[in-house]
């Protein structure tokens, strides 16, 4: 894929640089953790080289649009993602693989395809993990911080409708991911009042 490097060195700068230090979820760490996710998707399903690419760029675009705006970040980072393949060479086909990676990744989530099914599930792989709370209270700081919610009540009773809602779309996030999930919401259903 031609441009991968100064992609991938061009979203690292923007997302080291540009992002609102109240990010405590959106943050830089959490597009490592999608990376790292989304490269043990790639070896389990032994994704080619190009396609590895793709996901990885789409990983690491899928909230830059964080840096313009909250709201509809995706179709921000859709938007940057494009200016930037675009100037570096990238193929019409490729780009808009990129941008459905984007798409694909906001609540709720509608993949369209296998690399998509797979960057959504890498996105919110730490909902079936052991770091489920730490990474969870992230973001509830986050909320916090931005005045979005405030109450750890209401946050736990927002947690068990997000996590009953949501799916894996992955055969690994279906058998491994989701019964940790599932016994994270009965968890919180114990904190609540």
């Amino acid at each position: 894929m031609k441009g991968y490097n100064k992609l991938r060195k061009k979203a690292l700068e923007i997302l080291t640089t540009q992002l609102s230090d109240k990010l405590f979820y959106h943050g830089l760490h959490h597009t490592f953790d999608v990376l790292n996710a989304l490269n043990r998707h790639i070896k389990r399903e032994k994704i080619d080289a190009k396609k590895a690419k793709l996901l990885r760029i789409g990983a690491l675009y899928h909230d830059i649009g964080f840096t313009v705006s909250n709201e509809e970040h995706e179709e921000r980072g859709v938007e940057i993602a494009e200016k930037y393949m675009r100037e570096y060479g990238c193929s019409k086909k490729e780009i808009e693989t990129v941008k459905g990676l984007i798409r694909a990744t906001k609540i709720p989530q509608t993949p369209k395809n296998e690399l998509e099914r797979i960057i959504c599930d890498a996105d919110l792989d730490y909902l079936g993990r052991d770091d489920f709370y730490e990474i969870s209270n992230q973001l509830f700081r986050e909320l916090k911080a931005f005045s979005i919610m405030n109450n750890q009540n209401d946050w736990n009773k927002a947690q068990i409708k997000f996590l009953e809602l949501h799916k894996y779309h992955t055969v690994y996030g279906q058998n491994i991911r989701q019964p940790e999930k599932e016994k994270r919401i009965e968890q919180l259903k114990e904190m609540i009042d």
